[in-house]
């Protein structure tokens, strides 16, 4: 399915097409068209119409329905869904199929069974001195924030947005979406789906463009929008908090990271070491929560470096970075971290296939030693297949260097000792820590980082929570 625009239960090819190159090949694939304002503008009064009309009286029950045919139709196209996630991201098709699609179905069967079920609150109160019984009823209802603005990034296209999506439709929001220009073609997909599953237009919307001084940025500066969620680059975040300050719009972010992982003498080495390189090179590093800081404890260090780069030089089965622009920033990290000093004991340059894959944007899966902390390798987020690895001697020196970072997203401990383990995690500064594994996710729990790598927390109750309002009603008896 062609990339297009969707707005007010219609799809368009309004305003003008950019080229979609493949990342693994580097061929034109295709063509998005740039939404102008004036598709924005539509956009977002078609969700406020929505909101006004048929949407915004539907019952938790029908928008929960609603979410569970939505999942049941990316579950019928299941393979079109994994071709165009490959396509678009040039991701392993096994990543797309095991881990993408099924999330982004299990996010909206999710999110159905929780609004379905949740429970809200009631407090009986008492008055001394009032007239009558001197009792009262208070209770709380959830309203919906109005028309939401979701902005999604491009290495995990179809599962964030759909991350976000669910959440947003199950607490009665109008959405207007923008995924990244990179990465159409899912979220194409998902807006047939959702016009199959029989929601009323304009509950959600599909924009498509580029991100500063165009679509993005009008979405996310419009007066229109009453909330923004948005995952991606901090930087980008920070230029979205400052439009949304002009309307005190409620944001909610999920940003960079620069994620540690501490490895401990008494770790089982061989399990840490595999952790390591699927925390580190899974998607060829290109998400957020992957590995590109890691202490080792000194007495274990060498066997740790050696064992890893073994392991790293073996790698066969990556996938390409998702631009030409991308793998060049990726590649000048690699070299500035030769300028600062580092030691590269696997990979460090561009890899060489012998077939269509040399024109594509393939960087080798790297491993770095022998920067000081205050290197800008190791202190700035590469969002690549590369990992620095540097020693530790004590508990707090590890969680000192852990914490040395200005992004708090997640982290990861590797060790065999319980009380360690229960020190150790909660004196990290980050969203998330895992200990002995990487990426085990419940969708229940609170998910979102700390200082540059994010404001406020999705999943569960929490995301419901944010994408809309509790309303206090008191009933004197």
């Amino acid at each position: 399915m062609k990339p297009a625009h969707y707005v007010n239960g219609a799809f368009t090819t309004t305003g003008t097409a950019f080229p979609l190159f493949s990342p693994v090949d580097g061929s034109q694939v295709g063509a998005v068209p740039e939404a102008p304002r004036d598709v924005v503008d539509a956009a977002v009064r078609a969700a406020r119409t929505a909101l006004a009309g048929p949407w915004g009286r539907t019952s938790v029950e029908e928008r929960c329905s609603m979410l569970r045919r939505i999942a049941d139709g990316i579950e019928a196209r299941f393979d079109e869904f994994v071709a165009a996630e490959v396509a678009d991201t040039g991701k392993p098709r096994e990543l797309a199929a095991t881990v993408d699609i099924p999330r982004a179905i299990g996010n909206f069967r999710s999110y159905a069974d929780l609004a379905y079920g949740r429970p809200e609150r009631a407090y009986p109160t008492t008055v001394p001195g009032w007239s009558g019984s001197g009792q009262a009823l208070n209770y709380t209802v959830r309203r919906p924030l109005g028309v939401v603005a979701i902005i999604s990034p491009w290495n995990l296209p179809l599962l964030l947005l759909t991350w976000k999506v669910a959440p947003a439709l199950a607490a009665g929001n109008a959405v207007v979406a923008k995924p990244s220009e990179e990465t159409p073609s899912t979220a194409t997909l998902l807006a047939a789906v959702i016009d199959e599953a029989g929601l009323p237009a304009g509950a959600f919307n599909l924009v498509h463009g580029h991100g500063a001084n165009a679509a993005g940025e009008h979405l996310a500066s419009h007066p229109g929008v009453d909330a923004i969620a948005f995952t991606g680059a901090s930087a980008t975040g920070t230029a979205i908090m400052r439009g949304a300050a002009d309307h005190v719009t409620p944001v909610s972010f999920e940003l960079g990271g620069k994620n540690a992982a501490l490895v401990f003498a008494d770790a089982d080495l061989a399990e840490a070491v595999e952790g390591t390189v699927r925390s580190s090179f899974t998607h060829s590093g290109q998400i957020c929560l992957c590995t590109e800081r890691v202490y080792v404890q000194r007495s274990r260090f060498e066997e740790f470096v050696d064992a890893l780069a073994e392991r790293v030089r073996a790698l066969q089965d990556y996938g390409p970075m998702i631009s030409a622009e991308h793998r060049d920033k990726v590649l000048s990290y690699y070299r500035l971290a030769v300028e600062e000093g580092a030691t590269v004991v696997a990979g460090g340059g561009v890899p060489s296939f012998g077939d269509e894959r040399d024109g594509g944007f393939y960087v080798e899966p790297t491993v770095l030693t022998g920067l000081p902390q205050t290197a800008r390798t190791v202190r700035e987020e590469i969002f690549g297949p590369v990992c620095h690895v540097a020693p530790f001697d004590d508990e707090d020196e590890a969680v000192r260097l852990a914490n040395d970072s200005p992004y708090g997203l997640a982290a990861t401990v590797w060790t065999t000792d319980l009380s360690r383990a229960h020190r150790v995690a909660p004196r990290v500064e980050a969203g998330i820590v895992w200990v002995n594994c990487w990426n085990l996710r419940d969708l229940r729990t609170p998910f979102g980082g700390v200082k540059a790598s994010g404001i406020g927390r999705e999943g569960g109750e929490y995301s419901l929570d944010f994408f809309s309002e509790p309303v206090n009603v008191c009933v004197k008896i």
